[in-house]
């Protein structure tokens, strides 16, 4: 028989493996909609869909290992850090998905709730907060739409070897800023951002790059702290948000 492993579990969403199977419970239906289209048109690899029947998608596992998780450090070849960076850049030049991105005035909202937050509650000293505020503002600008996958953890990219065998957990995927796509794979690995950009290409902005660094690890902070989760553990968000007081 085989054994249920539960991956993640919070309110919104359960993810459950069974072998080669993960079971997606979701009790939004448009998370799922989005994702199945997201994947059908994603011009990188993503993993095969079984069935879906509302609430639960049911998605194949892909082969090799995760690039990499949040807290640790990454055991990927700089080639593999390179080829997510190809295939990345590759998603970015596809055509756009037909549904909403993120807006820059709810971003630019969000944030401000976020912080607001931080500072009644506590949870980091006030110079930190304040501090990266001030650089997440830098990625607070217009921005030339690219088909982003929108949450592209460094857990949701595989590879075996030095080639990326597929990106999982599309959810989040719309129209929006490239460089919060690859602010998001090395949030807590800023060491291989090199890597990652000797496949996406030169252009890549590294000042917007540590903007999203920050604006993402304050705009994380509550919703991790209430669905169970700590962004305080080494080299996660909290980590990120402090390491900003050692630059110039």
């Amino acid at each position: 028989m085989e054994e249920v492993e539960v991956v993640v579990a919070h309110t919104q969403r359960a993810t459950l493996r069974v072998g080669d199977v993960f079971l997606k419970v979701d009790g939004d239906p448009a998370h799922a909609d989005i994702e199945v289209r997201a994947m059908d048109l994603a011009p990188i690899p993503t993993p095969p869909i079984l069935w879906r029947r509302p609430p639960v998608l049911a998605i194949a596992a892909v082969p090799g290992q995760a690039l990499g998780i949040l807290g640790e450090p990454s055991a990927a070849s700089p080639a593999a850090w390179a080829a997510a960076g190809a295939a990345v850049r590759k998603l970015h030049e596809a055509p756009l998905p037909p549904w909403p991105g993120p807006r820059l005035d709810d971003v630019a909202a969000d944030l401000d709730r976020e912080c607001a937050w931080l500072l009644t509650h506590a949870v980091l000293p006030a110079e930190v907060i304040r501090r990266n505020r001030a650089i997440a503002g830098a990625a607070l600008r217009p921005w030339q739409p690219a088909f982003i996958h929108g949450d592209l953890q460094i857990t949701h990219v595989f590879v075996d070897g030095d080639e990326v065998t597929g990106v999982i957990d599309w959810s989040e995927a719309a129209p929006g800023d490239a460089m919060f796509d690859l602010a998001t794979l090395t949030l807590g690995h800023e060491e291989r951002l090199d890597d990652l950009l000797a496949g996406y290409g030169a252009d890549a902005d590294r000042d917007l790059i540590r903007a999203w660094w920050s604006l993402r690890s304050l705009g994380a902070a509550r919703w991790l702290i209430e669905h169970g989760f700590d962004p305080d553990a080494p080299g996660c968000e909290f980590d990120v948000l402090r390491s900003r007081m050692r630059e110039p």
